[in-house]
């Protein structure tokens, strides 16, 4: 059987673990999938003031993400 394993974060890990969140929900969206309520993309978008296509977003998401 397969041992789960527990990841801890730190308070201020949040901000960037949500981000990660929301970028694997915008690759996701990429590919197709639809959820109720707000989009990755848009909750991306308002959040760091990005303009741009999915894959356009995505990209300033890595790369804020790379840079920080």
């Amino acid at each position: 059987m397969k041992q789960l394993e527990l990841i801890t974060i730190l308070p201020e890990q949040v901000d960037h673990a949500r981000l990660l969140t929301l970028k694997t929900a915008l690759k996701l969206e990429i590919q197709g999938l639809k959820s109720r309520g707000r989009s990755a993309y848009t909750i991306l978008k308002e959040e760091l003031g990005i303009k741009g296509s999915r894959a356009s977003v995505l990209e300033q998401v890595n790369t804020h993400l790379n840079q920080s």
